[in-house]
C-alpha cells in the first residue's frame, strides 16, 4: 500500500484524484462530465493561527468505501474513506475525523508516518496530525525545478489533479514539483487535445502510486506515461507500451526479493539497469503463469512483500494473489458470495495483510482467507 517507509514497503499513494474512474482516459473520450477535486495547491493555516484540536466522533462502524488502511508504529490503525473522512482505531475505540476536526476534505488518499510519529494524511493536499490536531501543510512559495532532491527522510505524496506534479516534504517545507516534460507526454497532448476533450481533467504525468526501492530510488506510477524512476539526479521512464496510454494507469510498483520490478501487471517483471542514466536498460522477463501458461489474473491495484519475500497482489475484482517466486496462490475476496473490487493492500506491524475495498469495507487475512473486519 510509501515513499518513506522501510525498503521494499509499498505505501501505494494512489492519487485519489481519479480513483473512481478505472478508465479515466476512456471516460474523458466519451465526454463524461466528471467534476475534479480542487486542482490548486492547498492553503495552509497561517502561523499565527492555532490548529483546532481534533476531538473526532466516536463511532461504532466503518464506512463501506474504505480505500486505504495503515498501521502506525504505536499500533493505531488508520482507515481512509473515499468520502467520509479518516478513522483511527486503537483496538478499543473507533474515532472518525472530518473537516470539523481540521481535515481539508473527507476524501482520503492515503497515510504516512515520519520518524517522530506524526501521521500525514493525503486529503486535498497534505495534512499533518501530531496526535492532537491536523495542520494542512503550506506549499513552499518558491518551489522550483531545483527542489527535486532525494533525501532518506523525505516524504513523497501525489500532487493535485491535472498538475503533473508530486509533493516532497522535507520536514520543514512542502515542495510541489512538476515532472520535466517528455516526448511521450507531448505526444499524448497531441493525441488527446484539450480543445477536443475538455472533460479530460488530468495530466498524463499525474501520479497514482509512489514506491521507494532497495537502493533508495523513488518510483512514480503515472496515469498515462508508465513508470518513472528518480535517483536524485535524473529521471528514467520505463519505455514499455503496455504501461502507457491504457485506461488502468500504473497503480502498483513493487520490487521482489531478486531485485526485479513488477509494474501493475503479473505478465512480466523487469530487470532494471540504470547505471547509465542517459541510456537506462529495462530487460523484460516472464512473470506469473498458470498450468496452461496463461497469466492467471489482470491488473494489480496494490502490492506488498511479506516477511518471507513473497509478493501479495490485490486486484480489482479477482481477489488477492500470493507469489513466492515459483507458484501463485489465489485468495478470493467476496461479499455475499460476490467478488469485490479491491483498492489497496497493507501489511501491518505484525505482518498481517489488510485490504481496502471500493464499496465493501475492510478485510483482514486470518491465516487461511480474508474475512471482513468489524471493530
Amino acid at each position: 500500500m510509501s515513499s518513506c517507509l522501510p525498503h521494499g514497503t509499498m505505501r501505494r499513494q494512489h492519487a485519489w484524484i481519479a480513483l473512481s474512474l478505472i478508465g479515466a482516459l476512456s471516460a474523458c473520450a466519451a465526454g463524461q462530465d466528471k467534476s475534479p477535486p480542487d486542482e490548486s495547491p492547498p492553503k495552509a493555516e497561517g502561523n499565527d493561527q492555532k490548529p483546532t484540536v481534533a476531538k473526532g466522533e466516536v463511532v461504532t462502524e466503518l464506512d463501506q468505501a474504505i480505500w486505504h488502511v495503515f498501521q502506525a508504529r504505536n499500533g493505531d490503525y488508520w482507515f481512509g474513506s473515499h468520502d467520509r473522512g479518516a478513522y483511527r482505531y486503537d483496538g478499543k475505540t473507533l474515532v472518525l475525523f472530518t473537516t470539523k476536526d481540521g481535515l481539508p476534505s473527507v476524501g482520503i488518499g492515503g497515510f504516512q508516518e515520519d520518524k517522530a510519529g506524526n501521521i500525514y494524511v493525503t486529503s486535498d493536499g497534505v495534512s499533518k496530525f501530531d496526535g492532537h490536531a491536523f495542520t494542512t501543510l503550506a506549499v513552499a512559495v518558491d518551489s522550483a525545478a531545483t527542489d527535486w532532491k532525494l533525501r532518506p527522510d523525505d516524504l513523497w505524496f501525489p500532487g493535485p489533479q491535472n498538475a503533473g506534479a508530486v509533493y516532497r516534504y522535507d520536514g520543514e517545507a512542502l515542495h510541489l514539483l512538476a515532472f520535466p516534460k517528455t516526448k511521450a507526454g507531448d505526444e499524448h497532448y497531441v493525441q488527446v487535445p484539450r480543445s477536443q476533450y475538455p472533460n479530460a481533467k488530468y495530466s498524463p504525468y499525474d501520479v497514482y502510486t509512489i514506491f521507494k526501492d532497495s537502493k533508495g530510488n523513488v518510483w512514480f506510477g503515472s496515469a498515462i506515461l508508465g513508470a518513472c524512476r528518480y535517483d536524485g539526479k535524473s529521471f528514467a521512464w520505463l519505455p514499455e507500451e503496455e504501461l502507457r496510454n491504457g485506461s488502468f494507469g500504473t497503480r502498483s510498483i513493487i520490487e521482489d526479493k531478486d531485485g526485479k520490478f513488477w509494474f501493475c501487471s503479473a505478465s512480466h517483471r523487469y530487470a532494471v539497469d540504470l547505471s547509465e542514466p542517459a541510456a537506462p536498460s529495462f530487460k523484460r522477463e516472464e512473470g506469473i503463469r498458470d498450468a496452461t501458461n496463461e497469466v492467471p489474473f489482470g491488473g494489480i491495484m496494490s502490492s506488498v512483500m511479506d516477511g518471507s519475500g513473497a509478493l501479495w497482489m490485490a486486484t480489482y475484482g479477482q481477489g488477492v494473489w500470493r507469489y513466492d517466486g515459483k507458484s501463485a496462490t489465489h485468495y478470493p475476496v467476496q461479499d455475499d458470495g460476490k467478488d469485490i473490487n479491491l483498492f489497496s493492500i497493507h501489511k501491518d506491524n505484525q505482518g498481517v495483510m489488510w485490504l481496502g475495498t471500493q464499496t465493501a469495507g475492510v478485510y483482514r487475512f486470518n491465516g487461511t482467507s480474508f474475512e471482513k473486519f468489524r471493530p
